[in-house]
């Protein structure tokens, strides 16, 4: 795993909708910029304390989508997209790392590390090149990003 690093469009999109969701009370999570099949679509994740309803995206989406078109910071034609971040979101910058300290997450391996290929705990930090958990009986450990397929929020629904 790699830490999430913007690409130069993700990077100009995210500048400019920044203010507009910071004033609106929302935190952005994260801007992709992908194309799936013929469609290219720019996808804008936020965030809040209370949680994310369709009002909330429907609410970012008017102002971002009037700053986009006149900013024009994209030459072809895309679908914008607002929403949730989800409960069991993808922790993808070290930004993300530090909000989630103390929260549960799921780390899933790119091959079995100790013989576990996926493993929960709690966040207690991470950097450039690792995480650093504790597991539920306070044992704490570290994992190196080069070793993980990608780390996210759990929530347990039982």
């Amino acid at each position: 795993m790699k830490l999430k690093k913007f690409g130069a469009t993700e990077q100009r999109v995210y500048d400019l909708v920044k203010p507009v969701t910071d004033e609106l009370g929302y935190y952005l999570w994260d801007v992709c910029f992908v194309k799936e099949g013929a469609v290219r679509y720019l996808r804008v994740f936020i965030d809040c304390d209370e949680g994310i309803s369709i009002e909330d995206c429907e609410r970012v989406t008017e102002p971002v989508d009037r700053l986009l078109d006149e900013a024009d910071p994209i030459k072809e034609s895309y679908t914008l997209e607002v929403g949730s971040a989800g409960l069991e979101r993808e922790l993808l910058k070290e930004e993300h790392f530090e909000i989630c300290r103390g929260d549960k997450v799921r780390i899933r391996f790119i091959r079995a590390v100790d013989g576990e290929k996926e493993i929960c705990a709690y966040l207690k930090g991470a950097d450039k090149t690792k995480v650093t958990v504790e597991s539920e009986d306070g044992n704490t450990a570290e994992y190196q990003l080069s070793d993980i397929a990608f780390v996210k929020l759990w929530f347990d629904f039982d």
